[in-house]
């Protein structure tokens, strides 16, 4: 990957909308070379998927808690079951398995805290060999990117 390269994928990172021709005008090169760096990044899988990204305001997802999970038991079978699940809870938009103290941080996004409780207590509960739960919620988010500073 070369500095061109770099340069697509910043200018992509922040609007994947953009086309080729005004990528290539703005590197003073042709369409042609461009489209093709670009078809070449996602080959390789430098750029995984293109995607929109909402307001959670105006979508009535206002309410962002940070959920620490710990887990009962730690044997792989109750970790994968977790994995698994997790992946069918709309709310839960980012999970990481976690080194420390807590196994699974959640980032959670909900109209109120009446729906995260609905979701903590007819969703998340429901999985198997949840210990301990700890949530905080976000008063004010200072910063939010998606991009990579390449």
């Amino acid at each position: 990957m070369d500095e061109i390269d770099k340069t697509i994928l910043r200018i992509l990172q922040k609007d994947a909308k953009i086309t080729a021709k005004e990528i290539a005008t703005q590197l003073n090169l042709t369409i042609s070379p461009v489209y093709e760096r670009i078809r070449r990044l996602e080959k390789e899988g430098y750029i995984k998927r293109y995607a929109a990204i909402l307001d959670k305001e105006l979508i009535g997802r206002s309410v962002t808690g940070l959920c620490q999970v710990s887990m009962q038991y730690h044997n792989a079978a109750f970790i994968d079951n977790f994995e698994k699940q997790i992946q069918d809870l709309e709310e839960v938009q980012e999970c990481y398995h976690m080194a420390g103290q807590v196994d699974f941080i959640l980032k959670i996004n909900v109209k109120s805290l009446e729906d995260y409780h609905e979701f903590v207590r007819y969703k998340l509960s429901k999985i198997e060999n949840i210990g301990v739960l700890n949530t905080t919620f976000v008063l004010k988010e200072i910063k939010h990117t998606s991009e990579f500073y390449i």
